[in-house]
């Protein structure tokens, strides 16, 4: 996987919290400490829309499976559900008790479910309209870090050390103790294994029925910030963002770092690549930087610009 420098966004929002594509990877989402969402054409490097409405800084978005809504969560302690062609909010939901870290749509877009600093992991039925969340999952004994959601399951992980699954289609819950704060979790594109970003500086992958431990993968600098990472789209490589301003990608099978990437036109101060976010069909990805988000992509795929 031979990924070339493409793009370079400068945001103006401030710094990026998260950058996320859409359900069919041709927009993406950014999500600023000026307390905005952007809708981007990345290719383009042409901003869409601000969604404006948060009281503090924004953590994440997340694009419905129509790209007709966006949700949205921060600092706020709130999550909002935005109509993307007016840019209007069209729900503001307010049950969390700490600012919001995480949120995602499922599979139908029906549900949004989020996790916050209170230790907790709300789903809201977005076509009701009633204020309070229909299930509350209260397991974790810290800051819910990453959510996501399969047709059936829900991931979450947490600073507690663990990362949690909800299987909603029998409600049972698995619990995997990673031994350091997760910071990141999420499936492989098969679903059968687990990427965990940790607090020690090591992105472990873990089978997702037993609970082995397959890899360790090392190198890049946490820093003690809350990083994300990522498999590519053929569950070859491991991807993961870096305090040295860096996108670091290791061989999946040796373990072994192959590239490490940045801006092709480095400023004196470097910011540290703290979200991530790997094209739904391609290898295409995205990186945040400070108040910039990046671009790379394969060469194969230089006639999509």
């Amino acid at each position: 996987m031979e990924l070339k420098f493409i793009n370079s966004i400068e945001c103006k929002q401030g710094a990026v919290r998260a950058v996320r594509f859409n359900v069919d990877g041709s927009y993406c989402l950014t999500c600023g400490s000026d307390k905005k969402v952007k809708l981007w054409n990345p290719y383009r490097g042409v901003a869409l829309k601000t969604y404006g409405g948060h009281a503090n800084e924004v953590l994440d978005a997340s694009a419905s499976c129509d790209s007709s809504q966006v949700v949205s969560c921060g600092m706020d302690k709130s999550v909002i559900v935005w109509d993307v062609a007016t840019g209007n909010p069209v729900r503001r939901l307010r049950g969390h008790a700490g600012p919001v870290t995480t949120v995602r749509f499922n599979e139908e877009s029906t549900m949004a479910i989020s996790g916050s600093h209170d230790n907790s992991v709300m789903c809201w039925d977005i076509r009701s309209r009633s204020q309070d969340p229909v299930q509350t999952l209260r397991e974790a004994k810290d800051t819910v870090s990453s959510i996501r959601v399969t047709d059936h399951e829900i991931l979450a992980a947490s600073y507690d050390s663990r990362i949690r699954r909800y299987d909603i289609r029998i409600g049972e819950l698995l619990v995997d103790y990673v031994g350091e704060a997760a910071t990141c979790a999420s499936f492989t594109r098969d679903g059968q294994c687990i990427v965990i970003s940790c607090g020690d500086g090591v992105i472990r992958l873990m089978d997702k029925d037993t609970g082995e431990l397959l890899g360790e993968f090392t190198g890049h600098a946490a820093d003690d910030l809350c990083l994300e990472s990522s498999v590519d789209c053929k569950d070859t490589h491991i991807l993961s963002g870096s305090g040295d301003g860096k996108l670091w990608i290791w061989d999946l099978v040796t373990q072994k770092v192959v590239q490490k990437l940045s801006d092709n036109n480095l400023s004196e101060k470097i910011h540290p690549v703290v979200s991530i976010c790997v094209h739904p069909q391609r290898n295409c990805i995205l990186a945040a930087s400070g108040g910039t988000i990046l671009m790379w992509d394969t060469d194969e795929n230089d006639s999509k610009y």
